[in-house]
């Protein structure tokens, strides 16, 4: 992962997008779980594997399975949690925040392809359009074959 001039090691502090996430993963459950952040600036902590099993039956009888697993999804696969997998020496913890193993180097290294993929996508969205001139638009759409024939 290329280190820019804003990336720094440590603890990725939750923002509040972050805690929209975790309220709407803790929306669902019968109780708050520990490991979700609950106010800006708490840590962002990386999930121990299987923890999918201690969370699923804290479920709202309620509600389904895949409102759960997207609200989860949504907060997994955020660039921010990914920033919290992939940093040096991170930790996973259980449901009530606590380390239990750390993040292997396989899923540091996919956790950093894949925020190295959102700034190529981030990058790309970026790219000005073209400058056209009046001209080409109007000879562009009187060439336009895709459409209705005028």
């Amino acid at each position: 992962m290329s280190k820019s001039s804003k990336q720094k090691f440590g603890p990725v502090p939750a923002r509040e997008i972050d805690l929209l996430k975790a309220q709407a993963i803790n929306a669902l459950l019968t109780r708050p779980i520990a490991i979700l952040p609950f106010q800006p600036g708490d840590p962002i902590l990386p999930f121990a594997l299987g923890l999918w099993i201690e969370i699923r039956p804290l479920l709202r009888a309620d509600l389904s399975v895949s409102a759960l697993r997207g609200a989860t999804g949504a907060y997994l696969h955020s660039k921010r949690y990914l920033l919290a997998v992939a940093q040096p020496g991170s930790a996973r913890h259980d449901i009530n925040g606590l380390a239990v193993d750390s993040v292997s180097e396989s899923d540091r290294l996919a956790a950093q392809q894949k925020i190295e993929s959102f700034r190529t996508r981030d990058e790309a969205r970026n790219v000005p359009a073209p400058a056209v001139s009046k001209a080409d638009a109007i000879r562009a759409s009187l060439l336009n074959r895709n459409g209705p024939l005028r």
